[in-house]
């Protein structure tokens, strides 16, 4: 049996988008032993991913020389067959060749792929393809390399019980006054340290400028509550209620709240990935910048089943990240037909 140590230890949304990747991996070699190295903030996640066998949680670079002693060791012990690197950086790169893996796949780039033995040309700083497909590519070079069939798969990738969702919803409809009879549009206004956002004020105009009964939940990550309170502020001002639910529950029931969402608006973030996923429409504001492209970031949704808006081009790196300079009004115009189409 196969061991296999699939390395994806950055931000929840890069996570997020490694998940085909773990489905293709289990549906092309059921038999193999997947073990997902992420850091502390993801580890839930990755418990409730379906095709992930077993979790190490990264101490990072910038731990003590005793705890990155500790998780090599660790390492070591599993003795893992196979590493694909679906994250590459020195680090990442040095960990597997000090752990003794004997086939170590990663993108060939900079100087970390030195580290490694087996290297795929990607040019992800190209961005031409989704971030999630370069990802799969890794997956397939390793699959076509080992003579395995690839299986291809299809979302959603991540669900939970009818129950779960039934008592969640219940949960939710009870703790913020909801009306489980309307629909239930999401809107996430922080970044998390992502990429930028739309303004208060530009969110604000979109979601007034829905029509239709819908209740508005406005969700925040950790210090990003008095964001999403201005938020709300702002709304009532223009005759929109809404009610702010922050995930102080944990990952994985934020998750599950996520999936009682009947639309999720955000920018590119974590949770906007977590709710494509699910499956659950959404809609995607992202910079024009080519390494953040609605092109390289786009969620691993259905066919059909995401929108995404950036702003106009330009030539310098600043006015492409100016999300301000995306108009709310053109916006309005593509999404009110796909709204309305989503939530009837």
């Amino acid at each position: 049996m196969k061991k296999i140590l699939v390395i994806r230890n950055d931000k929840i949304g890069d996570f997020m988008l490694a998940w085909p990747s773990f489905a293709m991996l289990k549906a092309s070699l059921p038999e193999c032993h997947i073990t997902a190295l992420v850091p502390n903030y993801t580890v839930a996640l990755a418990r409730l991913c379906p095709w992930i066998d077993s979790v190490i949680t990264d101490v990072g670079k910038d731990a003590d020389k005793r705890h990155k002693k500790q998780l090599l060791e660790q390492i070591r012990n599993e003795h893992f067959n196979v590493s694909i690197n679906l994250f590459s950086t020195t680090y990442n790169a040095k960990l597997v060749w000090k752990g003794n893996i004997p086939y170590r796949l990663a993108p060939a780039t900079k100087l970390a792929q030195v580290f490694y033995n087996k290297r795929i040309k990607q040019k992800r700083s190209q961005s031409a393809k989704p971030e999630f497909e370069y990802n799969l590519d890794l997956i397939r070079a390793f699959l076509t390399d080992i003579g395995s069939n690839i299986v291809e798969t299809a979302g959603p990738y991540l669900s939970f019980e009818s129950k779960k969702l039934e008592q969640q919803k219940s949960k939710l409809a009870q703790q913020l006054g909801l009306d489980v009879t309307k629909p239930w549009l999401y809107v996430h206004a922080g970044s998390g340290g992502s990429a930028n956002n739309l303004s208060l004020e530009q969110y604000t105009s979109l979601v007034c400028g829905l029509a239709g009964e819908f209740e508005v939940v406005l969700t925040a990550g950790p210090g990003e509550e008095e964001k999403a309170a201005e938020l709300k502020k702002l709304m009532a001002e223009k005759g929109r209620s809404s009610v702010l639910y922050d995930k102080n529950d944990g990952l994985v029931d934020f998750s599950c709240s996520i999936a009682c969402a009947d639309m999720f608006i955000a920018g590119s973030t974590g949770p906007l990935h977590i709710a494509a996923a699910i499956d659950v429409p959404t809609v995607g504001f992202f910079p024009s910048k080519r390494s953040a492209t609605p092109l390289r970031w786009q969620p691993i949704n259905t066919r059909g089943n995401h929108l995404a808006f950036c702003p106009p081009p330009a030539k310098d790196k600043a006015t492409q990240e100016d999300m301000t300079r995306v108009d709310i009004d053109t916006v309005l115009q593509q999404l009110k037909p796909w709204f309305e189409s989503k939530l009837r």
